[in-house]
């Protein structure tokens, strides 16, 4: 009897043991996931470009939020659209994209000032683009302040020579020499204006409460589409950015809130009358549609 009581404590000890030890590899191993994420993530992540909505329950220590049926009821009328001759149609749709097909992304931009109501304008048609609920999660930040421009330049082309060199990785870089672009953005002084477009992640209803903001990246993502619409219209020109890791600093600069994150830069003006361009073609209608 105290033979087979003693291999079975035995027994026992080693199957503590074998328990023990891989207790401690897996909190090796959680411990090792926690120490180093940036290891494996991709270099150039943004986290300001994540769409981070969250439209589950909300954490009661996350804030007070606005609970649905909260809002008022909205009342809805008569859609008074514009309805053409099937010949007008054509020719207006033809019409458009003979001038959305001159667009290009200019760098070289004229100082020459354009007026401010020009650029009220573009932006309230940005504004009227669809955004989920209608939660109208843009803010437009126009800088034309000279000295603001240049803080902004810095901070950019700062973020930018190691997004360079270090973050993007060969590959990519190497696939921009032939657009012939790099980290010095002398444009940032030179446009008379800079349009920053920020992403509210969650919105603030009255009371102060949080409001959720859905598809807040998807929504911003169409309103810029507008707006390079409406600049092309007016016969401006800009170049789209997403300085990666730029939006704290530059949110920090302009003095935005916690709640919104950098999405686009564009610098906006007239094209310098020595502006050149890559001599880009598109694809032809067959390769982007397919009709079922």
């Amino acid at each position: 009897m105290a033979t087979l009581t003693a291999v079975f404590v035995a027994v026992l000890c080693v199957i503590l043991a074998f328990l023990f030890k891989i207790s401690q590899r897996k909190e090796t191993k959680v411990g090792k996931a926690e120490s180093v994420p940036t290891a494996k993530a991709r270099p150039w992540v943004d986290e300001d470009l994540r769409d981070d909505t969250d439209i589950g329950p909300k954490d009661d220590n996350d804030g007070d939020w606005v609970e649905s049926g909260e809002e008022e009821e909205l009342c809805h009328v008569p859609y008074l659209g514009s309805r053409y001759p099937v010949e007008v149609m054509v020719q207006r749709s033809q019409d458009f994209y003979n001038l959305m097909n001159q667009r290009r992304s200019v760098r070289f931009i004229s100082p020459e000032p354009v007026p401010r109501q020009v650029i009220d304008n573009v932006i309230l048609t940005a504004g009227t683009a669809p955004s989920g609920a209608h939660t109208e999660p843009w803010t437009f930040v126009v800088v034309s302040d000279p000295e603001v421009k240049h803080q902004v330049r810095l901070v950019v082309e700062e973020e930018e020579e190691v997004n360079y060199r270090h973050r993007m990785g060969d590959k990519w870089v190497s696939d921009l020499q032939r657009l012939r672009t790099n980290w010095v953005k002398e444009y940032l002084d030179v446009a008379p204006y800079l349009v920053l477009v920020f992403k509210q992640t969650y919105g603030i209803a009255a009371g102060g409460k949080k409001k959720t903001h859905y598809y807040n990246e998807i929504s911003v993502s169409i309103s810029c589409g507008l707006l390079l619409a409406a600049l092309q219209n007016a016969g401006l020109v800009t170049v789209t950015t997403t300085p990666l890791n730029c939006g704290p600093k530059l949110r920090l600069l302009l003095q935005r809130p916690a709640n919104e994150k950098l999405l686009m830069l564009l610098p906006v003006g007239y094209p310098a009358s020595n502006a050149t361009v890559p001599d880009l073609t598109r694809k032809p209608l067959d390769d982007i549609v397919v009709h079922v």
